[in-house]
């Protein structure tokens, strides 16, 4: 879920075509659930295989995210997560709990032939099994799309590339990669550009934001480690904020009085007794640097095999990704041709 900065966030928006060319580490996760909640039938059953199994993800990696790189010459990098932090325990059950409840409701919904409310409740219930993870690897790298395995939070390995400069920014829906350092974080680059709203009941459009990390700070006058605080006392995917005390309310209190360990004693008892493990998870995730921004080759016949032979894809439809692909590499050899001139 990340913690919610919306209302302290200053953000830039801009257009898909302002992004041209530009780098990102993506957050594969967050894609992929966005995938699996919004490609459904109308009934809000996912896309499936001839064998039952779940191409949601694959259809929009396959259609959707191959034409930021063709359309606008994005060069991605996904980032998968790796094992959760002990911290991270209750929130997993939490979002499990969450699944759970609208499985039911959208069982009930389709039974009672309400199509319109299981479509609401569908986009919740989306599951990322190892199977399907495996899957998207395994077409991003027919696709010659390159990804890096996170030792653990995804988010925290982008923040990383992008610190390093390895990337231009980081991509999220989420402000965690903010807390994490990342220099610059971009949301929304999306082809559809539309997010659902399951309390709404709708969608909202939705256009790419970048937040710049240095600037933010100096608005808001404070350090990136009083951002931590502040996340702490809303409440972070890793300890649950304090009743009453939202983002405005946080910045204040650490404006104020500089810390946690500053803040009034009322206050200060509420706080969670891992916020000194949380701050250090924050600026000292773990990373690493076994990977590269490198494009592979695109692997046609095993593409095709893969999506059509295994997954039940129509040819005409592949034939059309893998001409995006061939036609964006030879555009983009022709840039770096004509740019070493």
């Amino acid at each position: 879920m990340g913690v919610n900065l919306t209302p302290i966030i200053e953000k830039r928006v801009v257009t898909l075509e302002d992004l041209r060319g530009r780098s990102f580490a993506v957050d594969g996760f967050v894609v992929l659930h966005q995938f699996l909640a919004l490609i459904r039938a109308r009934d809000g059953t996912p896309l499936m295989d001839a064998k039952g199994r779940t191409t949601s993800h694959l259809v929009g990696l396959a259609f959707r995210t191959t034409r930021l790189v063709a359309d606008y010459g994005m060069k991605l990098i996904f980032v998968f997560d790796g094992r959760p932090p002990q911290l991270k325990r209750a929130e997993v059950e939490k979002r499990r709990e969450i699944r759970a409840k609208f499985e039911e409701e959208y069982r009930e919904a389709v039974a009672a032939g309400d199509y319109k409310t299981a479509m609401t409740k569908a986009v919740m219930t989306g599951r990322l099994t190892g199977e399907g993870i495996a899957d998207a690897k395994r077409l991003l790298d027919l696709l010659g799309i390159p990804w890096v395995q996170a030792p653990s939070e995804g988010e925290a390995q982008a923040a990383y590339m992008a610190a390093k400069g390895d990337v231009w920014a980081s991509n999220s829906q989420d402000y965690d990669s903010l807390l994490f350092g990342a220099p610059r974080l971009v949301r929304y680059i999306t082809i559809q550009g539309e997010e659902w709203l399951p309390s709404k009941g709708r969608g909202r459009k939705l256009q790419p934001e970048i937040i710049d990390l240095p600037a933010m700070l100096t608005e808001l006058n404070i350090t990136r480690d009083q951002l931590i605080d502040v996340g702490i006392l809303i409440g972070t995917d890793f300890n649950p904020g304090i009743r009453g005390i939202g983002p405005k309310t946080a910045l204040k209190l650490i404006r104020k009085h500089g810390r946690l360990e500053e803040l009034p004693p009322e206050i200060r008892e509420q706080l969670t007794p891992d916020a000194d493990a949380i701050r250090d998870l924050y600026n000292h995730p773990p990373a690493t640097d076994n990977y590269t921004l490198d494009e592979k080759p695109l692997q046609e016949e095993e593409l095709i095999r893969f999506l059509c032979d295994e997954r039940s894809f129509s040819r005409e439809r592949v034939d059309t990704v893998i001409t995006r692909m061939k036609n964006a590499r030879s555009q983009r050899s022709l840039r770096d041709w004509f740019g070493g001139i």
